[in-house]
């Protein structure tokens, strides 16, 4: 049974959130804690799965006391639920926690978002993954990119339209804008799932403010060990979202196979910075069996690094339907499909993406083949491939 911690320095709050989730009480071990000091003595007894805080307590605020879960339980889910929205609250919380809820919450959406929350952890057979990733409140963004950005935010000539190219090119930064613009500080309506939609709605200043916040966006030293080049990764990304974007998708599925295929790989990032000499492995032993590196880090890691990186997404509210794309990008038959959704179209673009010159008779690789058929798409794979030439095409 998931345990599940609420603090609020109003008890009244807290019994409003009791009684609305009252028929959950068989499913989910619930405690309330009043304030932030109750909330440290309820964790002593035993961590939690998730902890859901309030911003604003006079004796120790949210950020303040998730901080501290975070360096006591970190593979505890950390969300804020408030009633305050200011911009500067939000950079602060952003830190420390993994989603944003907005006061008054309805039971629908509290009790949704610790379904997905809980759901989540279920990815990672690993504690120690989820240890590790829980720690993670920022990924590596190349060292180019971020110097660009910087250069441009504090250009008084720029537009926010050369400052969305730039993110929409580091899948890092990509993602800290989607998790700060779909959070409740800003109390929008709907679900972002377009960085530039992102970078627009958050505006000039908020992200000038994430780019002087050194904490938020870090640059990435790549470690002399780990074989990975994160400019083929981008690449690669940028790839397979313009691929994905000429698959014949709805306007919504589109842009949720969009930024899946900007993310798809960002457990690389993850690996990359955390656990260099596990991902190095993973590439000695791909090389060693001849297997795709997504099973050997599974032999090693029991997860690839799709499910690292989906996992650490869904911790940040990146929508959920992007999470489940990316989390399935190597498998995507674990799940049931519609015809071409989106969560099979970022598969589809990931093989296009990877085809090698000259289209040897070899490729697609027989495991590939026999997914696309059982996703129902080989008869329009040729036809896809098309597609792909045309992305590519415009591209260059």
């Amino acid at each position: 049974m998931k345990r599940i911690l609420f603090v609020d320095d109003e008890s009244k709050i807290l019994d409003g959130i009791r009684r609305m989730l009252y028929a959950d009480r068989q499913r989910w071990e619930m405690q309330f804690a009043v304030g932030p000091e109750a909330a440290l003595k309820a964790c002593e007894s035993g961590a939690f799965d998730v902890v859901i805080s309030d911003m604003r307590m006079p004796e120790m605020d949210g950020a303040t006391l998730l901080s501290k879960i975070r360096d006591l339980y970190p593979s505890t889910a950390r969300i804020v639920l408030s009633g305050y929205s200011e911009p500067e609250l939000a950079t602060r919380a952003l830190l420390v926690a993994h989603r944003f809820l907005s006061k008054p919450c309805n039971a629908v959406e509290l009790r949704a978002t610790i379904e997905r929350t809980c759901t989540l952890q279920d990815l990672l057979s690993s504690p120690e993954l989820r240890q590790i990733v829980g720690e993670v409140a920022k990924l590596p963004s190349l060292s180019s990119t971020y110097t660009s950005l910087n250069r441009t935010v504090n250009d008084p000539d720029s537009s926010i339209g050369a400052v969305s190219k730039i993110i929409e090119q580091d899948m890092a930064m990509s993602a800290k804008v989607l998790q700060l613009s779909n959070s409740a500080f800003f109390g929008l309506a709907k679900e972002v799932t377009s960085v530039s939609h992102a970078v627009s709605y958050l505006g000039m200043q908020t992200i000038k403010n994430l780019v002087l916040t050194a904490e938020v966006f870090s640059v990435f030293v790549p470690d002399g060990k780990t074989p990975l080049d994160c400019d083929l990764l981008q690449k690669h990304a940028h790839r397979t979202a313009a691929i994905v974007g000429k698959l014949p998708l709805d306007a919504k599925g589109r842009e949720i196979a969009i930024v899946a295929s900007l993310l798809h790989d960002v457990g690389q990032l993850f690996l990359a910075s955390k656990m260099p000499q596990k991902l190095s492995a993973a590439f000695d032993l791909a090389k060693q069996r001849g297997c795709e590196l997504f099973e050997a880090e599974e032999e090693l890691l029991g997860s690839s690094h799709a499910e690292i990186g989906a996992y650490l997404l869904g911790l940040w509210g990146i929508p959920h339907l992007a999470v489940e794309a990316i989390a399935h990008h190597h498998r995507p038959t674990r799940i049931a499909h519609s015809g071409l959704d989106s969560a099979a179209a970022v598969y589809v673009a990931h093989v296009l993406a990877h085809e090698p010159a000259g289209s040897p008779n070899a490729w697609p690789k027989e495991s590939d083949r026999n997914c696309l058929e059982t996703l129902g798409v080989w008869p329009q794979f040729e036809e896809f491939r098309e597609l792909a030439k045309q992305a590519q095409a415009a591209a260059c």
